[in-house]
Order: C-alpha cells, then sequence, then structure tokens
C-alpha cells in the first residue's frame, strides 16, 4: 500500500483511513476463505488451542465480526462486502441450538463469555443494519445465547465489563438483564482505578495493555449503550477525565518505529493497542492532539503491516511480526490474534472525523528526548529522540502482590521493557531470569527471581534524572505445573534467599542500577546483573560486555566488586530474532552483605560512548552522566 502513501496528510506514517480500510477488508476477506458453510465458524489454520476448536472458531467468528462491525458503522451502513449480510448468517446458525455449527454457550465454557461481548458491541454499533433486520427467531435465539451472563460468575478482572456489556445489550433490545449485575460490576471496577488514569486489571499490581484495550475502551463504550442512563451519564466524564489523562502517559510508550511497549500477556493481540488512541478519538478528548492519536494508531498498524501481520495470506497468526507460538499462552489458539480487530475502532468513526482529518503530529519521542515518572504502574520512562527508542524501567509491575513468592513472569517482573526489545520469553532463561534483572546465583548457577518485591519509590530528581526503587527477598521456586500459564507468576516449593534492594537512575538510554544485598536468607552466591537482549555480535572484556545490533546496541558496564561479564547467547527464544544476547556483569565470588554495587545498563541506536562514572562520597552514590550532569543519591534514604 506504499503507492498510496498520504505524506501531506499523514507525514510520518503516511497512512489514511483508505489504508485501514483496506487493511481490514484484507482481514475480513482472508477470514471467509476459512469459514464454515453457515459461517458461524471460523477455524484458522494451525494447532486447536487449549480450550479446544470449538471455542477457537468461536473466537474466529466473534473477534473478525469486531472489524466487521467498525468498518460498517464508520460507513453509516454502506457496506460493499456484505460484511452484514454474511455475519446475520453466522448469528444465525451459531445460536441454534440443533444447529451442527451451534456455538459453545456462556454456561458450557467461560471463554464464551468473552467472545459474548463482540458479539453485543457489534450488534449495538450497527443496530439499523443488523439486528433491525434479524428475523424475529433469530433475534431470539440471540437474546437466549446471550442470557446466561445473567447471574454468572466473572473473574474480578477485566472480563466484568463482558458482563455488563452484554447485559447492557440485551437490555436495549428487551431482553432480560439484572441491574444488580451491571450495579455490582460498575462498583468493582471502580476499584481498578488507580493514579493519573491508569487502571490496574484487578487487585494485583497488572499493568499491561489490557488497560488501554480493555479497561478504558468498555466504560465509554458503555456510557454509549446506556445513554440517557443516570448512571452512565454520571460516569462518562469521570470515565472520560481518566483516560484523556492516561493517553497523555500512553503516547510516550510508542516507539518512533511505530512499535508499543513489549510488555505483558496477549501480546499477540498486535495493533489492539491503536484501539485506545481511537477510543481517544471517539470520546472526544483534548489532549492528545487528533493528529498525535492518529500518529500513534497508524504507526502501530503500519509497524506490523510493514514486518509481516498479517501474512501474505491475510492472516493474523499466533505471534508478533511473524509466527511465534510461545509469545502466546496456553490457552490461545488461531483465532485468538483477531483481537486484534480492536485496533480498526477509529474505522468506526466516518471519514470526516477530525482524527482522520488532521495533519499527523509528531510521538513525544519523535520530537524530544523525555524522562517520564508513571506513578501507578511504578515505571520510570526514557525516551530518546536519536533512536526513537522508548525504555521503561520497572519498580511497580509484576503482577501479583508486595510479598508474594512466585516465579517471575518475563512479561511482568523484569527490571526492564521497551519498544526496541523483547524479554526472553522461551527457553532456559524464559523461567531463570537473565535479562534485565538483578538475581543471586545458587551454587548450581541457579537465579532468584523478584516478583513480590516491595515499591519504594519512582520521581524525578531536580535534575530531571529519573530515580526508581524497589526491595525484595530472593527467592527460589520449584513451580507448580500442573496449573495452565496464563502469562504470569507460578507458585511452587519456595526457598528464601538474602534480600535485595535495586535502585534504578535512570538519564537517557542510560540506567546506573545501584543493588544491596543483605545477610539474611540461608543462600548467599554471585550477584549477577543482567542487561537488554538483542540480536547481534557481542564481546565482553573485563567488568563490560557488549551487543551490536544493526540498529541498536546494549551494554553492561560493572562497577567495583562486579568485575567480570559475559554474554549469554538464546536460541528461539525472542519474537524479534532466531538468536538474541544478553550482556551481564557479576561478582567473582558471593556477594559482600550490605555492600552498595554499582553497574551501567545502556540501550540505544548511536553507539554507547563514554559510560556514567559512580563514586562514592562516603555514603553517596555520586553519578557523572555522559552529558555532564552529576546526581547525588543517598541509597540510605
Amino acid at each position: 500500500m506504499r503507492e498510496l502513501d498520504d505524506l501531506k496528510l499523514s507525514p510520518f506514517t503516511g497512512w489514511t483511513r483508505a489504508h485501514w480500510a483496506a487493511l481490514a477488508d484484507r482481514v475480513l476477506l482472508a477470514a471467509r476463505r476459512h469459514a464454515s458453510a453457515s459461517h458461524a465458524h471460523i477455524s484458522f489454520p494451525g494447532a486447536p488451542g487449549g480450550y479446544g476448536p470449538d471455542v477457537d472458531a468461536l473466537e474466529g467468528f466473534a473477534r473478525t465480526f469486531l472489524a466487521a462491525g467498525f468498518r460498517v458503522a464508520g460507513e453509516n451502513g454502506h457496506d460493499p462486502l456484505n460484511l452484514m449480510e454474511w455475519y446475520a448468517k453466522g448469528l444465525a446458525a451459531g445460536t441454534d441450538p440443533g444447529s451442527p455449527e451451534r456455538w459453545v454457550r456462556l454456561d458450557e465454557h467461560d471463554q464464551a463469555k468473552v467472545e459474548a461481548a463482540s458479539l453485543a458491541l457489534v450488534l449495538h454499533l450497527t443496530r439499523p443494519w443488523l439486528w433491525d433486520r434479524l428475523a424475529p427467531r433469530v433475534q431470539e435465539r440471540v437474546v437466549e445465547y446471550l442470557a446466561p451472563a445473567i447471574g454468572a460468575h466473572y473473574p474480578p478482572i477485566n472480563w466484568i465489563w463482558f458482563q455488563i456489556v452484554v447485559e447492557q445489550f440485551l437490555a436495549s433490545v428487551g431482553g432480560p438483564f439484572a441491574r444488580e449485575d451491571i450495579e455490582a460490576g460498575l462498583a468493582l471496577t471502580d476499584g481498578f482505578a488507580r493514579e493519573n488514569g491508569w487502571y490496574a486489571d484487578g487487585a494485583e499490581r497488572a499493568y499491561d495493555h489490557y488497560v488501554g484495550w480493555a479497561l478504558h475502551l468498555y466504560p465509554l463504550i458503555w456510557t454509549e449503550m446506556a445513554a440517557g442512563d443516570p448512571a452512565a451519564d454520571v460516569r462518562r466524564p469521570v470515565y472520560l477525565r481518566r483516560l484523556e489523562r492516561y493517553l497523555r502517559d500512553a503516547v510516550h510508550l510508542v516507539g518512533a518505529d511505530g512499535s508499543p511497549l513489549v510488555q505483558g500477556r496477549s501480546l499477540t493481540y498486535r495493533f489492539a493497542a491503536a484501539a485506545q488512541f481511537w477510543l481517544g478519538a471517539r470520546a472526544g478528548v483534548v489532549t492528545p492532539s487528533p493528529g498525535v492519536l492518529r500518529r500513534a494508531a497508524s504507526g502501530i498498524a503500519r509497524h506490523f503491516a510493514d514486518h509481516g501481520a498479517p501474512d501474505d495470506e491475510g492472516l493474523l497468526t499466533l505471534g508478533w511480526h511473524h509466527p511465534w507460538r510461545p509469545i502466546a499462552q496456553s490457552y490461545s489458539g488461531p483465532g485468538s490474534p483477531y483481537w486484534a480487530a480492536k485496533g480498526f475502532l477509529g474505522l468506526s468513526l466516518p471519514a470526516d472525523h477530525p482524527v482522520w482529518t488532521a495533519v499527523e503530529e509528531p510521538l513525544p519521542v519523535e520530537s524530544h528526548d523525555y524522562h517520564l515518572v508513571v506513578r501507578s504502574p511504578g515505571w520510570l520512562v526514557s525516551g530518546t529522540r536519536a533512536d526513537g527508542i522508548v525504555r521503561v524501567t520497572n519498580h511497580g509491575t509484576d503482577h501479583s502482590h508486595p510479598g508474594a513468592a512466585l516465579t517471575d513472569s518475563p512479561l511482568y517482573a523484569r527490571l526492564g521493557y521497551s519498544t526496541a526489545t523483547s524479554p526472553v520469553l522461551a527457553g532456559e532463561h524464559a523461567g531463570h531470569p537473565l535479562d534485565q534483572s538483578a538475581v543471586i546465583l545458587t551454587a548450581n548457577g541457579e537465579p532468584s527471581h523478584r516478583t513480590g518485591f516491595e515499591t519504594l519509590t519512582v520521581d524525578r530528581l531536580p535534575s530531571g534524572t529519573l530515580v526508581g526503587a524497589s526491595r525484595w527477598q530472593a527467592h527460589w521456586i520449584e513451580p507448580d505445573r500442573a496449573n495452565p500459564d496464563h502469562g504470569y507468576g507460578r507458585a511452587g516449593q519456595v526457598r528464601l534467599g538474602p534480600w535485595i534492594h535495586t535502585i534504578s537512575v535512570v538519564r537517557g538510554p542510560w540506567e546506573v542500577r545501584l543493588i544491596q544485598v543483605s545477610a539474611a536468607g540461608s543462600e548467599q552466591g554471585v550477584l549477577r546483573v543482567g542487561g537488554w537482549p538483542l540480536p547481534g555480535a557481542g564481546t565482553a572484556l573485563a567488568a563490560t560486555a557488549t551487543v551490536s545490533g544493526d540498529t541498536a546496541h546494549s551494554r553492561v558496564v560493572g562497577g567495583e566488586g562486579l568485575n567480570t561479564s559475559g554474554i549469554m547467547s538464546a536460541e528461539d527464544a525472542s519474537p524479534l530474532a532466531a538468536r538474541i544476547r544478553i550482556p551481564w556483569c557479576a561478582t567473582t565470588g558471593p556477594a559482600r552483605p550490605h555492600s552498595w554495587y554499582d553497574a551501567a545498563v545502556f540501550l540505544g541506536g548511536p553507539e554507547p560512548g563514554k559510560s556514567p562514572a559512580v563514586c562514592w562520597d562516603d555514603s553517596v552514590a555520586v553519578v557523572t552522566w555522559p552529558d555532564g550532569e552529576v546526581d547525588r543519591l543517598d541509597p540510605s534514604r
């Protein structure tokens, strides 16, 4: 589609509404080739997911139905691909208990509760062109299919919104619903709200892309569905203020190349991450501007389109750029990636909407360097214009609670995430932390875990430098693998070790990591500090290890006591490359209790050059940065 690029309207991506429409049409037409005779089942190629082929086929229908609904709603019913009639046939068969293509019911499998929300959402958005044209008996069967949501148990996370949306749709068409379900769900989701417009996905420190594509999306869509209801009308301004504040942070988490942050589960939904920016436009936020919102959304979609997603056949596979099964969770099947359709939300807005007519404006990382404190997830965000990379140093997110002793999820508990790297997600080092870590090694080389840490601070120094700190009791776990992998830490048999106190001081592409190990616990071992994982060539000399790739460099420089270093290679461990390398530095023997160690950790496009220098003035760390700025920190405070 490059020949259609409009660099006047979209000087950064070239993409217009026509590009988005063409992408949606390509995905929808490719899906038809894998549909059953009555269209109710769309079964994409690939091994079944953990919930079986019937659930996979329902996901294939419901999730592509989202794209179809957004496409037709934004065209005010104009439907040259005959999408509504095509999906209406599937609705009739899927909700017919006597059909060989009937869908898994909500009271038969919990995953149907998720997909039912997509059905309800699209039926609401396209009501004049689909619902109102269904035969009365089909309407009755749709209501009967959705009705088991009433009074049902939903996990107290983003799933609560699936129940609210389904029951609100039932109420709107004169079906059964329970007002108490909606009120209880709203009260529960109020408890998800955190500082500065962020939401946690439940009671845990669970911060990821669900914040945008679920926890902001459904509340505002629900207020549209329930417009005129005092409960919805009074909540809408609250939800809108939260979204606007959140988006001011979210636009800082997109790289100049369009990559979203590679952090958190369900990454295989890919450009669903664009949904939050379209939602801002749909809801009418003032800041960020329409030009920035479209720049972010189109950048994300183009990033994936340019890297092979969808593939040559128009299919979205389990993977990131290309097929790579380990990025998905155990329950994911070949229909799961089609929640990427949430990213087509912008197509629900007409061509004359300001988000489509405004000239694209640069992302923050394209206009200036920045240091941002995002308090709710405990992140220090550093974006650098020279390379377009956004880095997050993590002292607040682990999908758990303080004091919990679980394995570290590579998707949540690493010390750092970025738009240019992926955590190690497969192989030995996925369950044995190496990249972006500070660990104690046992005598046989087993690294400790940090999940359950205590957040001590996330803040900014007067110089603009960021500082964050956390402490945790190092622990080793023999995990219980009987339970499915949902992308976060596992429980098991635990051995406790010493406490580790880590302070991150961040400026530009560098982090200075200060680490102290206590004398408590039965395990006293080597302290190892791991850096950013990258594809490329690696070199290690004394206390410095560097990996240099085509577009970025990763380096770890050990300070006094961290006087050995190395490069660890990992095969098929990342969705970004067949082989990655992780630089590290370490002590040569057991870490000295109560002593402070320091290491400089780099990720950037230009060559690292001079590294930050750390010296100690009694108990104060004095950090001299490559740009000449000097920061003083007392770790005991």
